[in-house]
């Protein structure tokens, strides 16, 4: 199981540095959208869909990708901040309003309908922002992913370390506090360097302010991985999916990237218009 989770993370990492860095922006916005599309399939198996329901869903998810990221400009025109911002939006109120109480009260998926565009808010926002970002940069794209990662690696090294007090027993057993504030601090020192290396004359005042959008990025980025671990629970299965020897699902990657890329879309749009 090692071997294969080893490998696995390799050619998967190995295939993103590729795409990320060598396709052109049509082929990276298509690549976002077929991610998106397999995310939909297991979101599908999540949710309960019958098998052709399933199918239609992740076509229609990867359809909406690319549809409207060439729609807003994300297929290599001009980025239409206003186009861009109506798919940001809904998805942070979601996971910033919707989704605490949702874990709280552990909701479920009963019914399609609302199935399918909880499934909406959750998949193409993400898939777009990843478009977003990357016409800032490769580096940008991958800088914020690797926050994510940071929080993810922290959060299991310091939990596994240190941790007594659950953080979610009744929806993920194995998360701690312990392990959430692991996940702050590798995020606040990645953080730190990041900003550190990429703007000149780096200021004591600007690190200061970073401190709550980077701990606020974290607890986002708990929240997404939690979300999943619930509906997972509750449809009775350890992964969303089988697609990833070792690893799981495409959903059991994303995971944490749901909820954490349109904030990141926002945030950029943000500096952009400033």
């Amino acid at each position: 199981m090692l071997k294969a989770r080893i490998i696995t993370a390799l050619i998967l990492l190995f295939g993103l540095l590729a795409a990320l860095f060598l396709l052109p922006t049509p082929g990276w916005l298509v690549f976002c959208a077929l991610i998106c599309a397999g995310a939909a399939w297991e979101w599908g198996g999540l949710a309960a869909f019958p098998a052709t329901s399933r199918g239609l869903f992740a076509v229609s998810m990867g359809a909406a990708c690319v549809l409207a990221g060439f729609a807003v400009g994300l297929g290599g025109a001009a980025v239409l901040p206003a186009g861009v911002a109506l798919f940001y939006v809904p998805s942070a109120l979601f996971w910033l309003c919707v989704m605490p109480l949702w874990l709280a009260r552990k909701w479920t998926l009963r019914h399609r309908a609302a199935a399918a565009a909880i499934g909406f808010v959750v998949l193409v926002p993400p898939a777009l922002a990843l478009a977003h970002l990357r016409l800032m940069g490769p580096w940008v794209l991958l800088a914020v992913m690797a926050m994510v990662w940071v929080a993810d690696i922290s959060a299991y090294f310091a939990g596994r370390a240190f941790g007594r007090h659950k953080l979610a027993p009744g929806i993920s057993p194995g998360k701690t506090w312990e392990g959430a504030v692991g996940a702050a601090l590798g995020v606040l020192a990645f953080g730190g360097i990041v900003v550190s290396a990429a703007v000149e004359n780096t200021s004591a005042v600007l690190l200061a302010m970073l401190v709550p959008v980077l701990i606020g990025f974290t607890a986002v980025s708990i929240i997404g991985d939690l979300f999943e671990s619930l509906l997972k629970r509750q449809a009775g299965v350890k992964d969303s999916g089988t697609i990833l020897p070792g690893h799981g699902g495409i959903l059991d990657r994303i995971d944490s990237l749901t909820s954490t890329l349109p904030l990141a879309g926002l945030a950029a749009l943000w500096f952009v218009t400033r």
